[in-house]
């Protein structure tokens, strides 16, 4: 089977006025069906340039990304994008914002308007079809946000530190209804966050990016316990404080900085 993505020497550059930035260099790596994988690093690591690249919204100076074996050549419906912001329009309805995806692409119908009501029931949004974004908490808005980008059925998910915004109780329960949906529908993902615990909580695998140029440091696989635990409890599982301070100290031999 192919990866869902494949990342084949990746490089950018910033072309600025004086000289050129080099943001990434030489990435190469391979994502499989239903991975999670958390992207770590110190500011000015490339991070969200690198999700751009994926999404097809940035054309990288050299190399190629390939999502399920096909060359990204730009933004595709095939990669959903979920952002910090929820970006909903608040003149329009809880339903008609998480439909917005499949009108854009031509797919909205009576057939995925339903398959839409089932997803806002799946995120405890059930019965608040018919409200508009005024209405909800920060954290409901984020969940109307990933029930829009799940819509479309994406084959890959990017999430750019989507819950860093919300409160902790907040961000700690979306961890667990994002984390149960995607092991649920086997849905590939790649997170974003400076969040150590976040990203070893929720993923499948861990990746330490390192800055001056963006390149890959070190790979963390998650252990079996703590990936198969609800992100809440799998702080709690036998490893997981080594497995952090494994990542901290390698971080500061990288020179970066993140958070608890």
């Amino acid at each position: 089977m192919l990866p869902v993505v494949q990342l084949k020497g990746i490089t950018h550059a910033y072309l600025g006025d004086q000289e050129a930035s080099l943001a990434l260099e030489d990435l190469n790596l391979s994502i499989g069906q239903g991975e999670f994988v958390s992207l770590v690093g110190p500011s000015g690591c490339g991070k969200t340039t690198l999700l751009s690249i994926i999404a097809g919204l940035l054309q990288p100076s050299h190399g190629e990304v390939l999502l399920n074996g096909q060359r990204v050549e730009g933004p595709t419906p095939e990669v959903g994008y979920m952002l910090q912001q929820d970006y909903l329009f608040p003149w329009r309805s809880i339903l008609d914002n998480a439909v917005l995806g499949l009108e854009l692409t031509g797919r909205f119908n009576q057939e995925t308007r339903e398959k839409t009501l089932r997803l806002l029931e799946d995120m405890g949004l059930a019965g608040k079809g018919n409200q508009y974004p005024s209405q909800l908490s920060g954290g409901m808005r984020q969940r109307v946000a990933l029930v829009r980008t799940l819509a479309t059925d994406p084959s890959l998910l990017l999430l750019d530190e989507p819950f860093s915004a919300l409160d902790y109780q907040i961000k700690l329960q979306l961890e667990d209804l994002v984390s149960e949906t995607f092991r649920h529908r086997g849905t590939t993902a790649i997170l974003v966050t400076h969040d150590l615990s976040e990203a070893i909580a929720v993923s499948s695998t861990v990746i330490l990016l390192e800055r001056n140029p963006g390149k890959i440091r070190k790979i963390f696989p998650i252990p079996l316990g703590i990936r198969e635990a609800p992100p809440l409890y799998a702080r709690n599982q036998k490893g997981f404080v080594e497995l952090f301070n494994e990542i901290w100290r390698e971080m500061e031999l990288a020179g970066g900085e993140t958070n608890e």
